[in-house]
This record gives structure tokens, C-alpha cells and sequence, in this order.
């Protein structure tokens, strides 16, 4: 019969056991839950101060319009010849992204425009 004892670990290797669990932990973090609550706060940040009325969005569930009235926490959008009113946290930036002005090409013309000054 085999038999399996279970031996003493040798004393370094909890250490090296503690190290690569504590790296794990630190590698999930930077690439999981780090840009994950980036994401929401660019969301919250979004949904509080960059909906203005005249905006076209696009609804968590796909509903497409134009922003007509802008309350505290409600908005009354117009989509084909509907108006909705829906909440503010139910607009989506990454799914609004094709209405909204590119921030990347706006930084490029703003450098642009001061090389051309000079």
C-alpha cells in the first residue's frame, strides 16, 4: 500500500507561500478592480455634471433621444415621436460615446492651435 505522510514544510516556504498569495492579490487589483472603479466614477461623474439638455444619449436599455428637459434626477428625453421620462442614472457614457465629442481630438486641435501661435 502507499501511503502519503504529510512532511513539515521547510522554513522559507511559508514565506515564498506569502509572497506569490500577496502578488496574486496585488496583480488582481491593479488590473480588475482598479480600472473597474475608474470606469464608475468617469460613469457618476457623467451622469451628474456632463448631461446637459440639448444631449443626445442613449439609454442603459438602448432607447436613443434627445435630451429635452433636465431636472433633479429626472430627464425627459424625445425618441422618434415619444417623450420618456426616465432617471438620470439610466443614461450610459460608454454606450453615449458615438453622440459625445471626442476628448482625445479636442486635446490634439488645442495643441495644434498653440504649435501654430508660436
Amino acid at each position: 500500500m502507499n501511503y502519503i505522510f504529510l512532511q513539515e514544510a521547510a522554513p522559507g516556504m511559508m514565506n515564498n507561500q506569502l509572497i506569490m498569495f500577496a502578488l496574486v492579490i496585488l496583480v488582481m487589483y491593479v488590473f480588475f478592480f482598479r480600472p473597474q472603479m475608474k470606469r464608475q466614477k468617469e460613469e457618476r461623474k457623467f451622469q451628474q455634471e456632463g448631461i446637459q439638455k440639448g444631449m443626445r444619449v442613449v439609454t442603459n436599455s438602448g432607447i436613443h433621444g434627445k435630451i429635452l428637459e433636465v431636472q433633479d434626477n429626472i430627464l425627459i428625453i424625445e425618441s422618434e415621436n415619444s417623450r420618456l421620462k426616465i432617471d438620470r442614472a439610466a443614461v450610459s457614457k460608454e454606450q453615449s460615446a458615438s453622440y459625445l465629442p471626442d476628448e482625445k481630438k479636442d486635446k490634439k486641435a488645442k495643441k495644434e492651435e498653440k504649435e501654430d501661435e508660436k
